[in-house]
């Protein structure tokens, strides 16, 4: 089933109408009913009942986003809770590295303490904790100098501030937000690349593909780095599903 972005749009956030001062368009935009003058939407085009929300020249009325400009900001305010969750997680992890840096000793005693305790009830399952590479890595990291923990966790803020930037601009459909977000997971890839020859997992995977997606989608939909026009097309692309089409739909001709 095809979706209706700009009906979607309006009945979540209501109608958005306008009386251009002209006199050619104003008629077109503009109904009389027994129950009151009605203004045409500049989103969906239907016509709403009550007092314009604006009025004046037509070229000051609101850029209001419909069509396939929706289905572009619903896809990047996806991405941009993706984003928000990711970068909440790898600040929680970072503040747990953080932690483990400053009391390594203690975690690491109580750590061989619950092994001792543990490790009868394992082998009663015919599980050698000992060669468990779960437990390997965990005392790995115990071996790691405190300088190194934080350094860790300081790229690790680093990181989740990149995407916690990513999010908030994506949310807003900030291009530099556009820009950031392509040239921030596509210097990743490689890295994820690289994990899945160390270690398969369907988390990776998805992740890997997600990312991706996400890359070529921003790049190409929104016509950056010059692709398919680049910026100017982008804003010829807004024009014409916005304002242009209000003027094309009244019956004003569209200069070239």
């Amino acid at each position: 089933m095809k979706i209706d972005w700009d009906r979607r749009t309006c009945a979540r956030k209501g109608h958005t109408t306008y009386a251009p001062d002209e006199p050619t368009l104003r008629p077109r935009l503009h109904a009389a009913t027994a129950l009151g003058d009605a203004w045409r939407c500049l989103r969906c085009g239907d016509f709403v009942l009550g007092e314009p929300h604006g009025s004046g020249p037509a070229a000051s009325a609101p850029l209001v986003p419909r069509g396939k400009v929706l289905r572009d900001l619903f896809i990047l305010r996806f991405l941009a809770i993706e984003r928000l969750v990711r970068g909440v997680f790898i600040v929680l992890v970072a503040i747990a590295v953080w932690k483990f840096s400053n009391s390594q000793d203690a975690v690491r005693r109580l750590f061989n303490e619950y092994l001792d305790v543990l490790r009868p009830v394992f082998r009663h399952f015919h599980y050698d904790l000992d060669h468990s590479p779960v437990v390997g890595s965990i005392q790995k990291a115990f071996g790691y100098k405190h300088s190194t923990l934080m350094i860790v966790a300081g790229l690790a803020l680093a990181y989740a501030l990149i995407e916690l930037i990513e999010a908030v601009g994506l949310w807003y459909a900030k291009r530099w937000a556009e820009y950031l977000t392509v040239v921030a997971t596509a210097a990743f890839l490689p890295l994820e690349i690289y994990e899945l020859t160390e270690k398969v997992s369907y988390l990776k995977i998805a992740t890997l593909v997600l990312n991706i997606l996400a890359v070529l989608y921003i790049a190409v939909a929104k016509r950056l780095f010059g692709l398919r026009g680049g910026a100017r097309a982008f804003e010829e692309e807004r024009q014409s599903a916005s304002l242009m089409e209000v003027e094309e739909s009244a019956g004003v001709p569209v200069l070239p």
